[in-house]
């Protein structure tokens, strides 16, 4: 009996280990992302690799997946050749669908598929600002649906508002009008771990300084 106590007690001891090996890997990688050297192209790239090689060693974390997808996206805003944007916005969907798979729905990751799906207009902007305008716009619904008090919720849905030309919808002064309450949300923001996501709110207030 006191064998079998011994082994349990061991494989919980190593389990423990496992995971704070995990939560300190992931914990720095997050904090690159508060750097602004890391928002070029080449870094995020990098940064992406290294979550997803996280996330294919760990299997059941959805957050290293979800890391992955944010810096597969920002790279693709960043990716002056239009001709690359989808194939890395195809790579970021997969990383996020994975996220999703272990997470299940998911405010934080609607909002991410709603970037995704910006991303894409960029090649065209003529030909895709429509489609992929309301399927960002029905992710947001859905994420402010899972938690309204989702900060990033208002900032992405502000975010859009603003960079749409008026004839489409778009307004820079509702924009600012979410900017605004996505600062309230920002504030009373709680995120549930070190290592969970926190991200926009410096990029809110740099919104709300532009004319």
């Amino acid at each position: 009996m006191k064998s079998i106590i011994t082994y349990f007690l061991l494989l919980a001891v190593l389990a423990a280990h496992g995971q704070d090996r995990y939560e300190a890997a992931m914990q720095q990688q997050v904090r690159l992302l508060d750097s602004a050297g890391t928002f070029n192209p080449a870094s995020l790239k990098a940064l992406g690799n290294t979550f997803e090689r996280i996330a294919e060693a760990e299997k059941t974390q959805w957050l290293p997946y979800y890391y992955a997808a944010y810096c597969l996206v920002n790279e693709a805003f960043m990716t002056e050749d239009k001709t690359k944007v989808d194939p890395i916005a195809d790579k970021a969907s997969l990383m996020a669908e994975k996220a999703v798979a272990l997470k299940g729905e998911d405010s934080e990751l609607s909002c991410l598929l709603s970037l995704i799906a910006v991303s894409r207009i960029a090649v065209d902007p003529m030909t895709r600002g429509a489609k992929y305008g309301a399927e960002s716009a029905e992710l947001l619904d859905k994420a402010k649906q899972q938690n309204p008090g989702n900060p990033r919720v208002y900032l992405l849905a502000g975010q859009n508002l603003m960079f749409t030309p008026e004839a489409f919808g778009g307004s820079k002064t509702k924009g600012k009008e979410l900017l605004n309450v996505a600062l309230q949300k920002f504030s009373a923001f709680k995120p549930e771990s070190s290592i969970s996501p926190r991200w926009g709110e410096a990029y809110t207030k740099e919104l709300l300084k532009m004319p």
